[in-house]
């Protein structure tokens, strides 16, 4: 069976590249173009990994990611927030709120699915 991966991003470029690398990498991936359509996303989907992207509009990752981490149903699926937020001290806060992970965008193809798949394996 397919991991499923759900992919919370506004952006529709970045949407679409991740989602075309992920499923060339035989992933099934669920998108939620805002904070609360991934929360819901998430109760209903219950995927095995969360990507998250920190701006997004009407909640914020960070809030995405305490609302994530509340629920015992999912508290256990790694978050790992994508986003263009690279100064110092943005990786420790989206870790701080609950995320398992930080990649910087612009993703690098090359070292992005051993990223993904290094958090897909504390998943199991």
């Amino acid at each position: 069976m397919k991991k499923k991966i759900l992919y919370i991003e506004d952006n529709e470029q970045n949407l679409y590249l991740i989602t075309f690398i992920l499923e060339k990498h035989g992933y099934e991936v669920c998108a939620a173009r805002d904070g609360q359509e991934g929360i819901d996303s998430a109760a209903k989907v219950r995927p095995d990994l969360i990507l998250l992207d920190i701006q997004l509009p009407l909640m914020d990752g960070y809030a995405v990611a305490r609302q994530l981490r509340t629920n015992p149903d999912l508290a256990r699926i790694p978050i790992v927030a994508v986003t263009s937020y690279a100064m110092a001290g943005d990786r420790d806060k989206a870790l701080a709120v609950g995320c398992n992970g930080y990649i910087e965008k612009p993703i690098n193809p090359d070292t992005f699915m051993q990223q993904v798949e290094q958090h897909l394996a504390t998943s199991n």
